[in-house]
């Protein structure tokens, strides 16, 4: 087997720490980018705490749920609909002029935050 639970939730909050970096250097989209990528190793985390083996080999959150099947709190969940929903557009972006107008300051803070709380929710439940 790969990767120890422990080991993706390391990694979870380097990515994090990453995404803050990005957004403190006024990088807005990858902060955004980088918030998904910790989601998404937290949630494979806990597929591996679940399951005992590696996780798929996916970048959608919403399918990661789906199979892991947390109990996930209202007010986190809308955060990580808009990750799953942007996570393509930030990661292989097409048109950069629209990504840097999309995703401001005021915009990728609110991302950010919400992405922390959902960190740390995701770390309680491993």
């Amino acid at each position: 087997m790969g990767k120890k639970p422990d080991e993706w939730l390391k990694q979870a909050d380097y990515d994090m720490d990453t995404a803050e970096f990005m957004f403190n250097g006024e990088r807005y989209f990858y902060a955004v980018f980088m918030s998904h990528l910790s989601i998404e190793k937290a949630l494979k985390g806990r597929y591996v705490q679940k399951f005992d083996k590696n996780p798929p080999k996916t970048h959608n959150l919403l399918y990661l749920i789906e199979l892991i099947d947390p109990q996930i709190p209202d007010n986190l969940y809308d955060i990580i609909f808009i990750l799953n929903r942007v996570s393509i557009s930030t990661r292989y972006p097409d048109n950069l002029q629209r990504m840097l107008e999309e995703f401001n300051k005021s915009k990728t803070g609110d991302v950010l935050e919400k992405s922390k709380d959902v960190l740390k929710w995701l770390k309680t439940e491993l």
